[in-house]
């Protein structure tokens, strides 16, 4: 088994992020979870997305899309048979469109929200774009406490490893992590449920948390969630490595790369 850590959109709001996706080598496929942006959203992007390229300071860098980067990895994008989102906001679904005959892995709650937004937050957050292809959806509802004392939804069972959907609810109506076992303990991929390490792990920072953030975070980053992944850290923390979508000083970590923390709090 080998899991890739891909940045699918690297872009500048007040400090330097990035989205942080997973490819997941399986027996049943290639697993993609949260896909960044798409060829689609660089060639030729709706008017809500040229709008967010333009305020978040986006490369236009369609080499870093996952349909790109799951090719040079010496991959088929034909191989990617199941993606798996954390949620359904522009900067995590814009590559549906590249893998059209892919399972698309979803709380149902969030599929709701996406396709009947409600309010500002929900027109903002989701591009219908993404999905006009038509994907082909999976619905999940979660089971209680069956994932160290939190609901989950099973995605895949593989030989030697599980992939879950565990709610982590706020961000959107329907938010999850996605939880991968590795021989070396689980994964969780928290998706926007917070921005950098320290909002769940004050004991043992690795990334502090940037001003911008502290400024919208009670608007943007759900503080139920996050009161849950600190228990989490307490109880399981030797068996769970957590990582936000957006912070390129654990992904770097996680990739086995430097990273400089100059300016990143700023």
């Amino acid at each position: 088994m080998r899991i890739h850590h891909l940045n699918c959109m690297t872009f500048n709001f007040s400090v330097p992020s990035i989205t942080h996706c997973l490819l997941i080598e399986t027996t049943q496929g290639l697993v993609l979870v949260d896909t960044g942006l798409g060829l689609g959203d660089y060639e030729k992007p709706s008017t809500k997305m040229r709008a967010f390229l333009a305020f978040n300071r986006v490369p236009r860098d369609a080499d870093e899309t996952a349909q790109r980067q799951v090719a040079n990895l010496g991959h088929s994008p034909r191989d990617v048979k199941q993606i798996v989102l954390t949620h359904l906001h522009l900067d995590h679904s814009g590559g549906l469109p590249d893998f059209p005959w892919a399972e698309v892995h979803v709380l149902a709650s969030e599929h709701q929200a996406a396709l009947h937004p409600k309010g500002v937050t929900g027109w903002i957050g989701y591009d219908a774009s993404h999905w006009v292809h038509g994907p082909r959806w999976v619905m999940h509802e979660p089971v209680a406490d069956t994932w160290f004392g939190l609901p989950s939804s099973p995605v895949l069972g593989d030989v030697g490893k599980r992939i879950l959907l565990i709610p982590l609810i706020g961000h959107s109506p329907g938010h999850c992590g996605v939880a991968v076992e590795t021989v070396a303990g689980w994964l969780l991929h928290c998706g926007d449920a917070y921005v950098r390490d320290v909002q769940i792990d004050p004991e043992r920072p690795r990334s502090p948390f940037p001003k911008w953030a502290a400024a919208i975070d009670r608007a943007l980053f759900p503080q139920e969630a996050m009161a849950c992944l600190r228990i989490l850290m307490r109880d399981h923390g030797s068996q769970v490595k957590p990582f936000s979508s957006h912070d390129p000083i654990t992904f770097a970590e996680l990739r086995g790369e430097p990273h400089s923390l100059q300016g990143v709090g700023q």
